[in-house]
């Protein structure tokens, strides 16, 4: 459990991160300090965890549902985040989906010969080619569906 709880503190800290400090106290009607102990990796709070309330709050003005993530993938769950940028709004069919995968793809291609350059990929740059990838699934899944209303 210790390492399920360290990964938990982990991303209950980004969370918080995200939604910045103040905004998070104001949410969820919680203290810096009390916040601070539901990600602290201090022996003496090993225990205490973010209620679920104060997650779902956190989570709604949050730019990605770190803590929700987090228990899936502890799960073995792949979470689809619908929070796409389009190419376009046109609902083209498997045509327009065969574009805007190879639009994705070389979005992620040129993603990765950046984080590659200096042959270290950072936390960051590794956050930024999940989001391209998980892009990729989207699009897939949007031709998965055409596929089917057109052929069925």
């Amino acid at each position: 459990m210790a390492g399920v709880g360290s990964y938990l503190k982990k991303h209950t800290e980004a969370l918080v991160k995200d939604v910045g400090i103040e905004p998070a106290c104001e949410l969820t009607g919680k203290s810096k300090a009390t916040l601070g102990r539901y990600y602290s990796d201090n022996d003496e709070h090993a225990d205490r965890f973010m209620p679920v309330d104060a997650v779902a709050a956190l989570e709604e003005a949050a730019s990605y549902p770190h803590v929700t993530a987090a228990l899936a993938e502890l799960k073995g769950i792949t979470l689809s985040f619908d929070e796409r940028r389009r190419n376009s709004d046109d609902k083209g069919g498997v045509n327009q989906d065969v574009i805007a995968l190879s639009q994705r793809f070389a979005m992620l291609m040129a993603e990765y010969n950046l984080s590659i350059e200096d042959g270290v990929i950072t936390m960051n740059e590794a956050k930024r080619l999940l989001k391209e990838t998980l892009a990729i699934q989207q699009v897939l899944i949007d031709m998965k569906l055409h596929l089917e209303d057109e052929h069925t």
